[in-house]
């Protein structure tokens, strides 16, 4: 019986196989070459476990559409490998697996590092604009920008060979893996139970970050228990590139000091694990080898969660409602919607939110993407072009390409009219150049 990969992640060991097991997870967009400067001192004190996230540094390209599903994967891969306790450091989404851990699964749990984290990474707008950007121009805009988000100006001049790195890191990632990651940080959103993770915290960052900077850092400090703060001068996002020794220094530091011990204290966390992967240099990562770029597989969709239909005594769909919409529309929109409702048209959103989304978008019967097609046509069909604009929006976030959305009006040009779909194309034209345009 053939292996099933699609519920593990690619990784490798470093460091004597005794020792207590320190897992460091990637960024966005990187490999776990980012924590290649880390691991000649960390092995010194822990069996270093690193890993990929999927379509990143030539890891199958089987998308991940949410922080629990990686997590729930990383499980898996330790799980086969026999690792039952360990410590735990990520690197912004990295940090983001790290709390879902400290929140579902605490036993498995001996200490947290959050490095460049943040318990809302921005708003789910902007990692759904990300991601049409990305659908729509590949990953090259994205990839020419990283520099900018990852490094201080002086470190970015400074270091070409690593800039250069950089840009090649995600530039060779899955486009596909790398939207569902770009929505699965647009649904995270932990801030109302910080108050539960029970391990001992490090919050590190770097003073210059304007990604995840100091004011994250201090959210999450003030919300952990039992948590300290760090803020490395002269560094911005991906701090453990940028000032490698300081990075180190503080998590040989937290781990060592910080470490919960199960009742059983000889253990190691661990039970005898397979031989680990061939290593790879440890120096610095100027040029690290880098695979070469995945075939890009098909764009995940986002399919709508399923509600069971129970007839009488069923939940009421507003709930479910207003998650979908704010999904489809966005934050902005639905906010800016229910913050003009006054008490006449307070009753016509509750009827929107709770009959139009809870009730029809949330059905199982078609995914989003089908449902963007029906909605454009429809709006084309009756003359509703004042509600074209947020449902164009809507049907890029919905994984439809500008491409597509062409053909959608096109049909509807035969069966609806031409002048209706003369007026849908001047505002398609205009949303498909805001949503798609990279930033400067």
């Amino acid at each position: 019986m053939t292996e099933d990969k699609t519920e593990t992640l690619q990784y490798r060991f470093d460091g004597p196989e005794h020792l207590p097991v320190l897992i460091l997870g990637p960024s966005l967009g990187t490999t776990w070459h980012m924590w290649d400067r880390q691991v000649p001192e960390l092995t010194q004190h822990w069996r270093v476990f690193r890993f990929d996230l999927p379509g990143h540094g030539g890891a199958p390209a089987r998308p991940a559409g949410s922080v629990a599903e990686l997590t729930r994967r990383l499980l898996a891969t330790l799980d086969g490998l026999g690792v039952q306790r360990f410590g735990y450091a990520g690197c912004a989404f990295g940090g983001a697996v790290g709390m879902e851990l400290a929140l579902r699964h605490p036993e498995r749990l001996a200490s947290l590092a959050l490095i460049a984290a943040s318990p809302r990474f921005g708003t789910a707008d902007e990692f759904r604009q990300r991601g049409v950007i990305v659908r729509t121009n590949g990953l090259d805009p994205i990839a020419r920008s990283s520099p900018e988000r990852w490094f201080t100006g002086g470190y970015a001049a400074a270091q070409p060979a690593i800039t250069e790195w950089a840009v090649q890191m995600v530039r060779t990632t899955d486009p596909g893996c790398y939207i569902a990651a770009c929505e699965a940080l647009a649904a995270f959103d932990v801030r109302g139970e910080l108050g539960r993770v029970g391990v001992p915290t490090l919050v590190l960052v770097g003073s210059d970050d304007q990604v995840t900077g100091p004011a994250e850092a201090r959210t999450l400090v003030a919300g952990i228990p039992d948590a300290r703060l760090a803020v490395v001068p002269g560094a911005s996002h991906l701090v453990p590139v940028e000032q490698p020794a300081a990075v180190t220094d503080l998590l040989v530091r937290h781990f060592t000091t910080a470490w919960q011990t199960p009742h059983d204290t000889a253990s190691t966390g661990q039970i005898p694990v397979p031989a680990p992967v061939a290593p790879v240099s440890s120096q610095a990562p100027a040029q690290p080898a880098l695979a070469p770029p995945a075939q890009t597989a098909p764009i995940a969709e986002i399919a709508p969660a399923a509600v069971p239909r129970q007839g009488q005594g069923r939940p009421d769909p507003y709930d479910a409602g207003l998650k979908v919409r704010r999904e489809v529309l966005g934050d902005a929109h639905v906010d800016q919607a229910l913050a003009q409702a006054d008490e006449f048209s307070g009753d016509f959103q509750e009827f929107l939110t709770r009959y139009a989304w809870g009730e029809i978008w949330d059905r199982p019967g078609l995914d989003r993407r089908s449902r963007s097609c029906v909605t454009l046509t429809a709006l084309v069909a009756g003359g509703h072009t004042d509600q074209l604009a947020p449902h164009l929006r809507a049907a890029l976030r919905n994984g439809l390409t500008p491409a597509e959305i062409k053909e959608v009006l096109l049909q509807a040009a035969v069966y609806c009219g031409v002048p209706a779909a003369n007026s849908a194309f001047r505002v398609a034209q205009q949303v498909i150049r805001e949503e798609t345009t990279p930033p400067e």
